[in-house]
């Protein structure tokens, strides 16, 4: 069955990065698209990132764009976001997520804090 798990999250400072990455499996990786979406406390889960199943395109959310890059290593079934420049508002839940057949597949999320 389908499968993401992510990883990587914890506590970073303002400024500073972070590197989540998920894994996946149970389907054929190299064909999808894959997004991270993230969801802070009281707020609704949105859009960050989103890359093309080949990588060759990516789209991102106003507010992380020029801070955090998307990529991804097929080869790994992995999928990766870089996040620099922290600010405390990226304070949320990060969910990696894929699409198949119309069902939309998540992983457990990762928690990503942002705090001095």
């Amino acid at each position: 069955q389908v499968q993401l798990v992510e990883s990587g999250g914890g506590l970073g400072q303002p400024g500073g990065s972070l590197r989540l990455s998920c894994v996946a499996s149970g389907f054929t990786f190299s064909n999808k698209y894959m997004r991270w979406y993230r969801q802070a406390p009281g707020k609704e889960r949105e859009l960050v990132a989103t890359i093309s199943n080949g990588g060759g395109s990516t789209n991102y959310a106003d507010s992380v764009k020029g801070r955090f890059t998307i990529s991804r290593d097929n080869a790994k079934n992995t999928v990766y976001l870089q996040m620099n420049s922290l600010k405390p508002e990226d304070t949320a839940v990060y969910y990696c997520n894929t699409r198949l057949n119309s069902i939309d597949y998540w992983g457990q999320g990762t928690q990503v804090t942002v705090s001095s």
